[in-house]
């Protein structure tokens, strides 16, 4: 993960994580080991930092229906990042039973921002 600028981090907040030092590779595991206990759906969706608060971001794959290991997750946040290695990405943890998200952070600033 790389580490961004105070003053992008300042004037760009995405998401309630981005108020914090960015989230090392072992506290994202976690995040993903919480999200799956709590039996939420985890997807990925990534965006051109230019147009990251203009509109929804576009979804990579479709959301990781009954996915119970983290490092599915992690391999599928890896193949994003390739695909898409200037653009922002995040995790999100779908709660199916009240239809919304419940969790939501930026995983992944492309460096240069």
């Amino acid at each position: 993960m790389s580490i961004q600028s105070d003053d992008y981090r300042t004037k760009h907040t995405l998401e309630t994580f981005s108020f914090l030092p960015e989230l090392s590779a072992d506290e994202i595991y976690d995040q993903i080991v919480y999200i799956i206990n709590q039996g939420w759906t985890p997807a990925l969706e990534h965006e051109a930092p230019e147009s990251a608060s203009a509109h929804y971001w576009g979804m990579w794959k479709l959301p990781m229906f009954g996915t119970r290991d983290p490092n599915e997750v992690l391999r599928e946040l890896d193949a994003c990042r390739s695909a898409y290695p200037n653009h922002l990405i995040r995790l999100i943890g779908y709660d199916n039973y009240t239809q919304c998200q419940g969790h939501n952070f930026v995983v992944y600033r492309p460096r240069g921002m």
